[in-house]
């Protein structure tokens, strides 16, 4: 005996196929907003495109900015961090944001003597990680000006390596609203995956400022710098 055909069968043989076309959009929309909330709001990726921060971070390489732990952290001496320059510079750069890693947070005093060493609150700082040439250190020369005092609520920057970084020497400290995040892992070339230390500074004071809680930005990675 034959069975019964429902008197919906044919219609919904029709409209499987528009609802497999909602789930796909659904899908993707879906998709799409849990991209931007985890690119603006959690993390971004970065492509390094200068020289600046040479060899801590080398060119063409890929590095991951946390944007989540600053809101409840504070940033700190020694953190890299990814920020968008003043506007004159910014021009330059055709608006891409720079990398550059953090010497003196809000009441420190900055100093590069003539020796080539940089002091901070009057005390060398031990900076393990700039450029070395034939083994031995980069000297950081100033650009004019060799003493800073940073205001509150902003930060004194500098690139690793210093004869290829327009940095806090040339347009002077940067706000805490200007930085994106802090590049915490390098994540491309996969040989060269890793967290990206951060120095402690031991040899600064206990009494030295500590950082101060930043602004965010939801600008695109930093690309090249002068």
């Amino acid at each position: 005996m034959a069975l019964p055909v429902g008197p919906y069968t044919a219609d919904l043989v029709s409209r499987r196929p528009l609802g497999c076309v909602v789930e796909i959009v659904e899908t993707l929309v879906l998709t799409l907003v849990i991209f931007l909330v985890i690119q603006n709001f959690i993390a971004q990726p970065y492509r390094v495109q200068q020289q600046s921060m040479e060899h801590t971070l080398e060119p063409e390489q890929y590095v991951l900015v946390d944007k989540l732990t600053p809101r409840f952290d504070q940033y700190h001496r020694g953190d890299i961090v990814v920020f968008n320059p003043p506007p004159a510079w910014a021009q330059q750069s055709d608006g891409t944001p720079y990398i550059k890693r953090i010497i003196g947070v809000g009441g420190d005093t900055v100093e590069i003597r003539e020796d080539g060493f940089v002091y901070v609150n009057g005390v060398k700082l031990v900076e393990t990680y700039l450029y070395a040439q034939g083994g031995e250190p980069q000297p950081t020369i100033p650009f004019g000006q060799s003493r800073w005092v940073v205001p509150e609520g902003e930060f004194f920057v500098m690139g690793d390596h210093r004869e290829k970084s327009a940095d806090s020497r040339s347009f002077g400290t940067i706000p805490a609203s200007s930085i994106i995040g802090r590049a915490w892992l390098r994540y491309w070339p996969f040989d060269t995956f890793g967290i990206l230390p951060t120095p402690g500074h031991p040899e600064l004071t206990s009494g030295s400022s500590p950082g101060l809680s930043p602004g965010f930005s939801s600008e695109p990675e930093p690309s090249s710098s002068p």
